[in-house]
């Protein structure tokens, strides 16, 4: 269990903890439910709506969810089907005070394991399906800024190089959740 001197911090953009690529849980175990219970606290302490194993530092496939209808903890989540579009504005806890547009499925069927390792199945639309597929983004080592076009990228090249700086010091920037409408 985290101390206070050990407490899990969400990683930021640098870290290379964000780009790997999260390995499948093979046997759901009482250390894997603690992970989940502490990611939804600094989910939920963080003012997000998900959050991904790798974005604490954490190379399993386990995300956690809530935008406001009940918590969603699922380990080695996958999307096996995939309608329709949207396009949101999207910030991320690991990339603070930065928002892309990001176009995504409307609906989406998740399935995985729940924290007992019983077979889940969600079918999830709009909201909670960009949330879904953002957080499932997070466990393949892809960022919304891979989702910006030339221009964006310009855009924000020097807050990146800001964050990144912060990072590699482990100095953790202010919150800017207000910074865009979806914090996920």
């Amino acid at each position: 269990m985290s101390t206070p001197e050990t407490a899990l911090k969400i990683k930021i953009f640098g870290s290379p903890a964000l780009r790997e690529k999260a390995k499948p849980v093979a046997r759901v175990a009482d250390e894997h439910r603690l992970s989940l219970s502490q990611m939804a606290q600094l989910m939920y302490s963080s003012s997000g709506i998900g959050l991904a194993a790798p974005q604490i530092g954490v190379a399993e496939a386990m995300i956690v969810v809530d935008i406001g209808s009940g918590l969603y903890k699922v380990i080695n989540p996958r999307i096996v089907k995939r309608r329709g579009r949207q396009s949101n504005q999207e910030g991320c806890l690991s990339v603070p005070g930065v928002c892309i547009k990001v176009r995504r499925a409307k609906r989406v069927t998740v399935k995985g394991l729940d924290e007992n390792a019983k077979p889940v199945t969600i079918d999830a639309e709009d909201l909670l399906a960009c949330v879904f597929q953002h957080e499932i983004d997070h466990l393949k080592g892809k960022l919304i800024i891979d989702y910006a076009s030339l221009l964006g990228k310009l855009k924000i090249k020097r807050k990146l190089q800001e964050l990144k700086a912060k990072s590699e010091h482990e100095e953790l920037p202010q919150s800017e959740t207000k910074s865009c409408p979806l914090q996920l």
